[in-house]
């Protein structure tokens, strides 16, 4: 049986670490709280199939462009039942149109958890910009 206290620590830090690891655009770190064959859907990416598309068609083409990635811990909510969990959280970051104006860039994130040799994986994410924000930030000029 899945100990609760120990699974919800677990995605709370997972989501944690993609915060510090989106703002230092840290991708190593990032990598080792995801399972090799992660299925993703993006605000970027259709769908990808494996953790180097991921960081390819996703991670590389958004975490440069964009600027104070926050998680909203407050409505992050989440469930676990024997070795798999899920966690649900809105999230926050500013956008750059082609003139590097910042804009609100709002979205919300889903991730499916596996416990994987003791260590909490996300096997699938899922994330999205609210509606009516611009798709595509262009990264900060200057």
């Amino acid at each position: 049986m899945v100990d609760q206290h120990e699974a919800g620590q677990a995605i709370r830090d997972w989501f944690q670490t993609l915060e510090r690891s989106v703002r230092q655009i840290d991708y190593p770190t990032m990598r080792r709280h995801l399972a090799p064959d992660v299925l993703s859907f993006g605000t970027r990416a259709d769908v990808v199939s494996g953790l180097d598309a991921l960081v390819a068609n996703q991670w590389s083409g958004v975490w440069p462009n964009i600027r104070d990635f926050t998680i909203d811990f407050e409505q992050l909510h989440w469930g676990a039942s024997g070795e798999l969990a899920w966690g649900i959280a809105p999230w926050h970051s500013t956008g750059f149109h082609p003139d590097g104006a910042p804009f609100s860039r709002p979205g919300r994130a889903t991730v499916i958890f596996e416990c994987r040799q003791g260590q909490w994986l996300a096997t699938h994410t899922h994330f999205s910009l609210f509606p009516g924000t611009p798709q595509t930030s262009h990264g900060p000029r200057g």
